[in-house]
């Protein structure tokens, strides 16, 4: 049976046809995207091959290098290594008047450890390792890096004294600052908090292999690159604290380091799934 129009013959059939493969066309693309969709969802839940994650942890100290030596430059106070700040707040609570900077201190060490707070129990309820939640980590804290950035573009060095455009990107910066300490645990590279020195140093010179190969003694190799690598930080904050870009300098370096980092846990090869006999 056959129809006429002003264009031609056209058989039922092959009419049909057209229209079967028409609907069929549309529900293979979306079956496609799909496929692409839940490829991307289970790449994005999988998590991550801890082995030579370390590279990105030791990357966090010259990000820890470059935020404290340049605040401690510009504030009078850390942003990521607490130490010095509980001691700036002991000399500070002895004689309170006599300056500021035990405030600025405290206010450093009470966001550090409400951080702590709020990024150990996100790894955790999500899974530490889980490709997702480091990405999400992180971006959160280069955020916080560039909200404190925008903060003090627009104060343009105004001084340290207690104002908001001081103490807010100080509280911004030291809360980003655990969520590296905290990614550290997460890894299961727990000497690599990239806030801590002091026990580097003593874990360092007290290994019995402290003389071994290069290769004998990796744990040796990460003690030994942590204070070097948060040294070449401080020295380019410093360069930055002291030159006309100042703290912002500093904070923006820090922020294209923090992208380094998600892209790298972006592409990063997924823990192998153990295999079913």
């Amino acid at each position: 049976m056959t129809t006429v129009n002003g264009y031609g013959t056209l058989s039922h059939d092959v009419s049909a046809n057209r229209s079967a493969n028409d609907e069929n066309e549309p529900l293979l693309g979306k079956k496609s995207t799909s496929a692409q969709l839940e490829h991307f969802r289970e790449y994005m839940t999988d998590d991550i091959d801890k082995r030579w994650a370390d590279l990105l942890l030791l990357l966090s100290y010259v990000i820890t290098g470059l935020l404290d030596s340049s605040a401690v430059f510009i504030w009078g106070s850390f942003v990521s290594m607490q130490t010095g700040n509980t001691v700036y707040l002991g000399l500070g609570l002895v004689a309170p008047t006599a300056g500021t900077r035990w405030i600025r201190s405290g206010t450093s060490i009470g966001f550090f450890c409400f951080g702590s707070f709020c990024f150990s129990r996100f790894h955790r309820h999500f899974s530490p390792k889980r490709r997702w939640v480091l990405l999400v980590s992180f971006t959160a804290q280069l955020l916080l890096i560039i909200a404190a950035g925008i903060i003090v573009v627009v104060d343009n060095g105004k001084g340290n004294d207690l104002r908001w455009e001081v103490l807010v990107p100080i509280a911004l910066v030291a809360f980003q600052s655990s969520g590296q300490a905290v990614t550290s645990r997460a890894l299961q590279y727990n000497s690599l908090t990239s806030v801590v020195l002091t026990s580097i140093y003593c874990d360092l010179f007290s290994d019995p292999l402290l003389m071994a190969g290069l290769s004998a003694n990796a744990e040796r190799n990460r003690r030994a690159a942590a204070p070097l690598l948060l040294l070449v930080g401080a020295i380019l904050g410093g360069v930055w604290a002291h030159s006309s870009v100042g703290l912002a300098g500093a904070l923006w370096t820090a922020a294209g380091l923090k992208i380094i980092i998600i892209g790298a846990f972006f592409l990063w090869r997924a823990e192998p799934k153990p295999t079913s006999r």
